[in-house]
Formats: C-alpha cells, sequence, structure tokens
C-alpha cells in the first residue's frame, strides 16, 4: 500500500477589498471579499517542504489590491477573469487558478432629499457572488447570490406526503413559504454583459417564487431553475439551495384570539434544506468549475 498526495491547491482566502472611484465629484464603492487558489505541480511543498514553486499567498493578496487599481473593477466575474488569467498566464508553473468573489451591496444615503454624492448605507439583500475556474480545460465562470431572504404570505401548500407512526405534521393549502435562497449558474462563455444578466437573473427567480402556486419547495426550485435557462441560452445549468425558514402558527386561543392564519412564530432551527441543481441535457462539460477553494465555496 502507498500513501499519495490527492487534490491540493493554495491561496489567500477572504481578502476584504473596498475599492472608491473618485473620478468625479460623485463617487462610486465596489466592497468585495476575493478568495485566490493556485493549482498546479506543487507537490514538494507538501511533501519536502520545497517551496520554489509556491507563490506566497500574501503575493497573491497584493495582486487582488493591485488589479482593483490598474485593471478597475467593472464587475466581479470580469475582476475574477483577469486576476486568474494573470495567474496562469503569467506565474510559472501555475496551471489553474481559481478565484471566488463575494460583492455587498451599498445604496447611497438620501440627505437632504437628494443622493450624497459620498456617503452610502449598507444594503441588506443578497451577497453576490462569482467563481471563476481558469485552467487547461479553458475558462469556466459561475455567478450568483446567495442569502436572499423571500417570503410569500400565501400561494404555497404541503399535502399528501408521505407519512409513518412518526408524522406529526398536518397538511396545509395556505401556508407562509420563506427561505434565504442561495444561487449559482454557470456561463458557457465569458462575453456576458455580466450586470444586465445578473439583474435578470435575480428578476426571473423572484417572479417564479412570487407566482407560482407551490405544492413544494421543491416544485418551486424546479420552475425557477427551468425559467432561468429558458430565458438566457448563455447558461448551462444552475444550482439552487434553499433552506425552508418555517412560520408556524401561533396557539393564541389561550388568550381568546382568532388566529386566522396571522400570528407565526419564525422557528430558525431546525429547518428543511431544499437543494437542486437544473441543467441543459446538452450542457458542454463542467471541467473544474465547482471545484471550490477553501475560501468561499
Amino acid at each position: 500500500m502507498a500513501i499519495i498526495l490527492g487534490d491540493n491547491q493554495y491561496g489567500k482566502a477572504e481578502c476584504r477589498l473596498v475599492r472608491i472611484y473618485r473620478d468625479s465629484k460623485r463617487h462610486e464603492i465596489r466592497d468585495l471579499n476575493v478568495s485566490t487558489a493556485l493549482r498546479g505541480p506543487f507537490e514538494p511543498a507538501y511533501l519536502v517542504g520545497d517551496q520554489s514553486n509556491v507563490l506566497p499567498t500574501d503575493t497573491q493578496k497584493n495582486t487582488a489590491f493591485a488589479f482593483a487599481k490598474s485593471k478597475g473593477i467593472d464587475s466581479i466575474e470580469s475582476f475574477g477573469l483577469e486576476l486568474a488569467r494573470h495567474f496562469v498566464r503569467d506565474v510559472d508553473p501555475v496551471e489553474g487558478a481559481r478565484i471566488e468573489i463575494e460583492e455587498y451591496a451599498w445604496e447611497r444615503a438620501i440627505v437632504d432629499g437628494a443622493e450624497h454624492d459620498h456617503t452610502w448605507l449598507r444594503k441588506g439583500q443578497e451577497i453576490r457572488t462569482a467563481a471563476v475556474t481558469v485552467d487547461a480545460s479553458g475558462e469556466h465562470v459561475i455567478g450568483g447570490f446567495k442569502d436572499l431572504v423571500i417570503l410569500k404570505s400565501t400561494g404555497s401548500e404541503f399535502a399528501g406526503f408521505l407519512t409513518d407512526d412518526y408524522t406529526t405534521l398536518s397538511e396545509t393549502h395556505d401556508r407562509v413559504m420563506a427561505t434565504a435562497l442561495d444561487a449559482k449558474w454557470r456561463f458557457t462563455t465569458t462575453d456576458v454583459a455580466w450586470d444586465e444578466v445578473y439583474r435578470g437573473i435575480k428578476s426571473i427567480l423572484v417572479r417564479e417564487f412570487a407566482t407560482l402556486q407551490s405544492l413544494a419547495l421543491q416544485q418551486t426550485l424546479w420552475h425557477m431553475g427551468k425559467a432561468l435557462l429558458e430565458t438566457y441560452p448563455c447558461i448551462a445549468e444552475v444550482r439552487l439551495k434553499a433552506p425552508n425558514r418555517h412560520h408556524f402558527s401561533y396557539d393564541i386561543g389561550q388568550f381568546g384570539l382568532d388566529n386566522s392564519n396571522e400570528v407565526f412564530i419564525a422557528a430558525d432551527r431546525p429547518y428543511g434544506l431544499i437543494e437542486a441543481t437544473i441543467l441543459r441535457d446538452d450542457a458542454p462539460d463542467a471541467g473544474q468549475a465547482w471545484r471550490a477553494s477553501a475560501g468561499l465555496a
């Protein structure tokens, strides 16, 4: 029996990078969390401590900050591609690079009824994400978001489910449905209007959640993914993860009050976790696109 070193990569995780554009009186802000991971013939570093092929993780961090100035941040997808291409093209012996980015959104403060030029408030909606892989198989981009908290007060059912001796859940044909949605989608090209497509995808997912008379959260995820792929031929697959944020009707009858599906207790745990991948049957091979780094996964 031999013991061997398997898949490995190394990089700098969660570099908190804020870029302020001061080209005019009205400033702009991009707020990112950037993780890098490099792949290649780095076995000597693990096996015998030979660092001669290792580009320090501190250098990777510095590169991200330097590129924020020299290349700018048009979108997190394009910024990730710039970084990954650089590491693979310009740093020998790097064979593959994975860049994962979160973006935190800000909105302008309103002062005396007008948007302020250089003050913002952190927006409390979803966190936009991107994961870029560049290696011998090509260039792969995964867009996405996480923690989009969304709720509808009706239009959701759950009935006809399997029961056994331990089942206590009652059927319902009118319930609150809520989740903190994570979504990731794989592009088939890098020729994409990233920001425009992101806004369109989010709009579609919200629309399907809102308008479908849902018989199960599983069904909702299917309709979300199907609508996204039907609208955007440049997307090969979408992966959705939805924790079911349960809202249970609270017993206020003990106080002589009627609860007609109006007062709920929001239970944060335990929760159902529903996951699905929706893809085209002719989707191109993903290569290493979904192989995450240790940073943001």
